[in-house]
């Protein structure tokens, strides 16, 4: 059996947000390939790979995939993080590319096998107004999608006033336009009900909230948005109250997705167990890999859950290619967020997704079905990128009187 000799992380992308984990082993071109990108924090994630799980697991057999994992999730004692879920869902993926590179199948195949002949995902569809977003909308349509994300703007569109409309106070700690709830709560009911004006029943939409309202006007929010049919809602409340999907789904029939931003069983298992939410969207990443998710996908199927997987606009080919995988061979599979990457970031991943229309489609060839072309992959870094100086944190926003909003 093939055992790892080596375990590296390749940076790339034109500001080196993406992390590439490449799981080497001493049969001559074995390799696996998986994602451990975190746009925030990556060489936290890189330290942990190198100076806790590398060293860790040279020299152990790589199709141990199991017992691997568990050994690396108790192996600094404390688990159930972002960044150490991101490592070992990295070194995750690429064993299972391995192992299905070792019986030259794709590794939906030893998943238990296709369920599905492609993969359907969604587009992504925003506008400064609603002019704008219909033209995007149409656009998408045009390219074949049938459900649609649809958004105001970035996150929160819609709910933004100037300082001026809000009413700032003395010494703000706004300068530009601030959050407003009520104004959010007005807003995007009726940017669905013009859309369904325009497009009719045939188009579904889903929506992020991305966690921008309290608990109460999350569910006034969800009452609301009753009428127009959405196929979800998305993250109407943040990790930490998820106490409140039981009140949420006691009032409101409109479809449930959360999991953006969980990364601890606890978080997911009783909302799955409790029937109080329709999609589970963790990333496979962050959930530690297609180990991980693939319970998670089995638990959801008893109790009626479906699994949408996250994906997001900074993630790379590599965890698409996980996602995909497990799309396939999951018969409680929902939808598939969808990435949009540039034709230049793409030649350094010969065999990734391919995305026609609607659909996507892996490459049928052994393992996650992708390479990483080394030499392109360092040409996609920019020349100025300097590890030492990537500072990326998340943008927040704030209400009038300057409270942070959760993201």
């Amino acid at each position: 059996m093939a055992k790892i000799t080596r375990i590296e992380c390749i940076r790339t992308r034109h500001d080196g947000s993406w992390t590439i984990v490449k799981v080497s082993t001493d049969q001559d071109g074995l390799y696996g390939l998986g994602s451990a990108s975190d746009l925030y924090n990556p060489e936290a994630v890189v330290q942990v790979i190198e100076q806790l799980l590398g060293p860790l697991l040279i020299g152990r057999e790589a199709s141990n995939i199991e017992d691997l994992w568990h050994l690396m999730h108790m192996s600094g004692y404390w688990r159930n993080g972002a960044i150490l879920n991101t490592a070992i869902g990295g070194i995750d993926m690429a064993l299972w590319d391995i192992k299905g590179k070792e019986a030259n199948l794709p590794v939906y195949q030893l998943l238990g096998g296709a369920c599905r002949s492609a993969v359907p995902c969604y587009g992504h569809a925003g506008g400064a107004d609603i002019n704008e977003l219909k033209e995007d909308v149409q656009r998408f349509i045009e390219e074949g999608y049938t459900v649609i994300r649809v958004q105001m703007g970035g996150y929160g569109g819609g709910g933004f006033v100037s300082g001026k409309e809000a009413k700032l106070p003395r010494q703000s700690w706004s300068s530009g336009p601030v959050f407003d709830e009520h104004t959010y709560l007005n807003t995007i009911p009726d940017m669905f009900e013009k859309l369904r004006v325009e497009f009719g029943t045939g188009i579904q939409y889903t929506h992020d909230v991305h966690e921008h309202l309290s608990p109460i006007h999350a569910i006034q929010l969800s009452k609301r948005l009753e009428p127009y049919g959405l196929f979800f809602l998305e993250d109407a409340l943040p990790p930490e109250q998820i106490g409140w999907y039981r009140q949420l789904r006691q009032q409101s029939a409109t479809p449930q997705a959360v999991g953006e931003l969980f990364v601890n069983p606890q978080e997911w298992t009783g909302l799955i167990q409790e029937k109080l939410i329709d999609f589970i969207r963790v990333r496979v990443s962050k959930a530690g890999g297609i180990s991980a998710c693939r319970k998670i996908a089995a638990l959801g199927e008893a109790y009626g859950v479906r699994t949408a997987w996250q994906e997001g606009g900074e993630n790379d080919p590599v965890n698409q290619a996980a996602a995909v995988h497990l799309d396939m061979a999951l018969w409680n599979f929902g939808i598939q967020e969808v990435n949009h990457f540039k034709d230049h970031e793409l030649e350094a991943f010969p065999g990734h997704i391919i995305r026609e229309g609607g659909y996507l489609y892996p490459s049928n060839k052994p393992g996650l079905g992708l390479d990483l072309d080394e030499v392109k992959a360092q040409g996609l870094l920019g020349d100025s990128w300097n590890v030492s100086r990537y500072h990326r944190p998340y943008p927040l926003d704030r209400k009038a009187d300057g409270t942070l909003v959760r993201p």
